[in-house]
C-alpha cells in the first residue's frame, strides 16, 4: 500500500484520462493506417506504431496498478510534531554545517529538484518519526551523516 497526496491522485488520474481518451486512440488510428500499407513485415512504419502501442499501453497499466494500490492521505491525520509523509523539514548536515529543505513523500512524487525526496530513501527513512532538535544518522556510501532536525511544517 502507498499513499499519494491529493495533488499526485489528480495528477495520476488526470494522465490516465489523457492517455486513455486522447494518446491511445490516436495511437490505435495510427497503427490500423500502418498496416493498411501491407506487408508488415518490411514497414517500419507499423513496426514504430505498434511500439508507441506497446509503450502507451505500458504506461496506461503502470498508471491503473498505482492507482489500485494507493491511498490518498488524509494531512489532518498527520502528526505535527515529527516527521511523517507530507512533512516539510528543515535540517543541518552536522559534518558541514549545511542547511537543507525537503519535503517527505511517497516515491511515485519523488522530486528532487522540487525539493521532495521519498519517506523509502536513505534520507527519508532516517527522519521519519524524529521531531524537531533531534539527530537522525543516515548511512550513506560515503559514511555516515547525521542531520539534526531544525523545523518541520505540515502544508
Amino acid at each position: 500500500m502507498e499513499y499519494l497526496s491529493k495533488q499526485r491522485y489528480d495528477e495520476i488520474v488526470a494522465e490516465l484520462r489523457h492517455l486513455t481518451g486522447v494518446v491511445y486512440p490516436k495511437v490505435k488510428e495510427e497503427l490500423a493506417e500502418a498496416s493498411a500499407q501491407g506487408d508488415r513485415s518490411d514497414n517500419a512504419g507499423y513496426r514504430e506504431a505498434r511500439r508507441i502501442q506497446g509503450k502507451t499501453i505500458s504506461r496506461i497499466r503502470f498508471l491503473q496498478k498505482i492507482l489500485e494500490h494507493s491511498r490518498v492521505i488524509d494531512p489532518d491525520v498527520l502528526p505535527k510534531d515529527r516527521v511523517s509523509l507530507l512533512s516539510k523539514v528543515e535540517f543541518t548536515n552536522l559534518s558541514t554545517n549545511t542547511r537543507m529543505n525537503f519535503q517527505i513523500v511517497s516515491p511515485h512524487e519523488m522530486d528532487l529538484e522540487a525539493g521532495k525526496i521519498s519517506l523509502k530513501s536513505p534520507i527519508g527513512a532516517a527522519l521519519m518519526g524524529k521531531k524537531v532538535g533531534e539527530i537522525a544518522e543516515v548511512r550513506v556510501p560515503s559514511g555516515t551523516l547525521r542531520l539534526r532536525i531544525e523545523s518541520i511544517t505540515l502544508d
